[in-house]
């Protein structure tokens, strides 16, 4: 080995030793974290509170309190229907959310976000708006999976029930997969419907959606997302997954309870019927008929 062979892999030898020698850099700043979050100063049965339950709901950190506390002391005032200045700075502060939703998710356009109380407001939205109210007909196939939560599961079967629609299950594989052969055996030119979760809130499994749209829109069906539990942890492109509809909540990702959001692309929402009826969803009413709003506030009664 030559001279400068030796040198170079002494230096190397040496570099590694020199980082091993120091300690790692802290990834997170695990005491400034809990510091956010005013609930872990409080004690259990004399012992410090130790929350590991997010998947179910998130605790809210006190830059999220504070928030919705300034909102109520400053804004608080009816949106789009005050021309007074607290109802204007309040339709503002509503709207600049709801852009920040659609970048959020990299949807093409605020107006393909609507807001509702929770995901699983937002799949009966799809449900009932989209499948029972819409296009589909008797022995029209819906396709979910096993896998999914009860709110992705339950509102197919007033579809069902109601349209007499056909309702199938991929199933789940050893390894907690999707058994990706059934789904291709179980897809066909009657299936209109395939909704499937991004993340299992079971298992934590991440299912591979957009191959998963893309097989759906080869037989004419559209695809709906449950992304209740990815939206916290992940990454979302609505548009590099090619979703039809995706529905999340704010409370499992450090946001209030009661807040929802429904993304749809702009052409199906228009064909969607909303749910809820009221104030704010209409555009005229009279005794004989009712014209609904636009997208995305015919979504938004109440």
């Amino acid at each position: 080995m030559t001279a400068s062979r030796e040198n170079s892999s002494r230096e190397a030898v040496m570099a590694r030793k020199d980082r091993m020698a120091k300690p790692a850099k802290m990834l997170l700043n695990v005491p400034a974290i809990q510091a956010d979050f005013p609930i872990l100063k409080r004690t259990v049965r004399d012992k410090r509170l130790v929350y590991l339950d997010s998947a179910a709901t998130s605790q809210k950190p006190k830059q999220v309190i504070e928030a919705t506390s300034d909102y109520y002391s400053r804004y608080n005032a009816n949106v789009h229907r005050a021309i007074y200045e607290l109802g204007e700075e309040s339709t503002r502060e509503y709207e600049g959310a709801r852009e920040k939703v659609a970048d959020f998710i990299h949807a093409k356009s605020a107006s393909e976000i609507a807001f509702t109380k929770s995901t699983t407001e937002s799949i009966n939205v799809i449900a009932y708006g989209y499948g029972l109210k819409g296009k589909l007909q008797k022995g029209d196939e819906i396709l979910g999976t096993v896998m999914e939560h009860h709110s992705n599961h339950v509102p197919w079967h007033f579809v069902k029930d109601h349209k007499g629609a056909v309702l199938k299950y991929v199933d789940v594989a050893d390894d907690g997969t999707l058994k990706m052969e059934q789904y291709d055996d179980l897809l066909t030119r009657h299936t209109k419907i395939v909704t499937v979760t991004l993340c299992s809130n079971v298992l934590g499994t991440i299912n591979p959606v957009k191959e998963i749209a893309k097989r759906a829109h080869e037989v004419g069906a559209v695809c709906v997302v449950d992304a209740a539990q990815a939206a916290p942890h992940m990454p979302i492109d609505v548009q590099s997954l090619d979703a039809d509809f995706l529905a999340f909540s704010g409370h499992k990702m450090l946001g209030p309870t009661g807040i929802g959001v429904l993304y749809g692309k702009a052409e199906l929402l228009e064909e969607t019927e909303p749910l809820l009826g009221g104030g704010e969803m209409i555009r005229e009413v009279h005794l004989g008929w009712a014209k609904w709003n636009d997208v995305p506030y015919k979504f938004e009664g109440g």
